[in-house]
């Protein structure tokens, strides 16, 4: 068995994991760690816990030590550099004329490297903006660029649900979205209401796909014939996936009344997948473009180039 631990180095990024050494290390501390860009200053967000050895991504490099005071302060004065050193890459990018977005800047803990991170639609010939970053820094210049959901994940912002993005907040890496999660749970079709303020299908339809994958089979489709434990026949009218509730528009005597029940109180021969009828409705409901644009955006799903 293996002692380690999981170290961050940004907010929300990815989680990555050292050997404790002879540390007391717990949740929350800051440690100096060597990584593949150098001497790095992370926080450690998974305390120390043991794994078995195949498991374990070799080779597991050290915690060089637990940060110190002079460390933080460290940290503290590279963040102050980064706000300048992104106000200047700024005034070179304008002065080479380049068509590129600079996103953030970001200094190694020991000053090793500075990396900025940029957006742009095409690829950019920064060869002349790099000497020209190196002969004002006097240290190594990375131009690193990055995709619209990195861009989001770096600069945060609201959702529609008024809370603070996911990708800034927890999300350490994207998983892959589809349009499929998004008929699964019933949601319109219409790209504006179902993509994210990066212009990406919305990170959170996964976070309730394998709730509706274990709900969904439970309940009838809209349009199936159902029994009711009261004796009464009906057909589907709709159902509320989450409360597990169903809506049945059943005959009593001669006239038609709309009832609600719960999905044990029904007795149904589920169709196999989704009601079609009510696919083909969804499909009505949206035009030939907005269908071209999801899938656009299904298929430009990208991989964080974030550490």
């Amino acid at each position: 068995m293996k002692r380690i631990i999981g170290v961050r180095f940004r907010t929300a990024g990815k989680i990555y994991y050292f050997d404790p050494v002879g540390f007391e290390i717990k949740r929350g501390d800051h440690v100096i760690v060597e990584t593949a860009r150098g001497v790095e200053y992370g926080t450690v967000v998974g305390g120390i816990r043991e794994v078995d050895d195949s498991k374990v991504v070799q080779p597991l490099k050290p915690v060089l030590r637990i940060a110190n005071e002079r460390d933080d302060e460290q940290e503290a004065a590279n963040k102050v550099k980064e706000k300048k050193a992104f106000a200047i890459c700024q005034e070179k990018i304008k002065k080479h004329k380049l068509e590129m977005k600079l996103i953030d800047a970001e200094y190694t803990f020991d000053n090793n490297k500075v990396l900025f991170y940029f957006t742009a639609d095409g690829r950019i010939d920064f060869r002349e903006l790099v000497k020209d970053l190196a002969g004002v820094f006097k240290t190594r210049i990375e131009l690193r660029q990055i995709g619209v959901r990195d861009e989001t994940k770096i600069l945060g912002g609201i959702g529609i649900c008024g809370r603070e993005l996911c990708c800034h907040t927890h999300l350490s890496e994207f998983v892959p979205v589809s349009i499929k999660m998004a008929k699964e749970q019933n949601l319109s079709l219409n790209p504006t209401k179902i993509s994210g303020v990066c212009g990406r299908l919305m990170c959170c339809l996964k976070h309730e796909e394998e709730t509706y994958e274990d709900l969904n089979p439970r309940l009838p489709n809209t349009g199936d014939y159902v029994t009711t434990d009261d004796g009464l026949k009906g057909e589907v009218s709709a159902v509320n996936v989450l409360r597990q509730m169903v809506k049945v528009i059943v005959n009593v005597g001669d006239e038609k009344e709309i009832r609600e029940y719960r999905a044990d109180q029904l007795r149904f021969r589920r169709r196999h997948g989704k009601n079609k009828k009510n696919d083909e409705n969804k499909k009505n409901d949206v035009s030939a473009k907005e269908m071209k644009e999801l899938e656009k955006l299904e298929k430009q799903d990208e991989k964080s180039r974030l550490e």
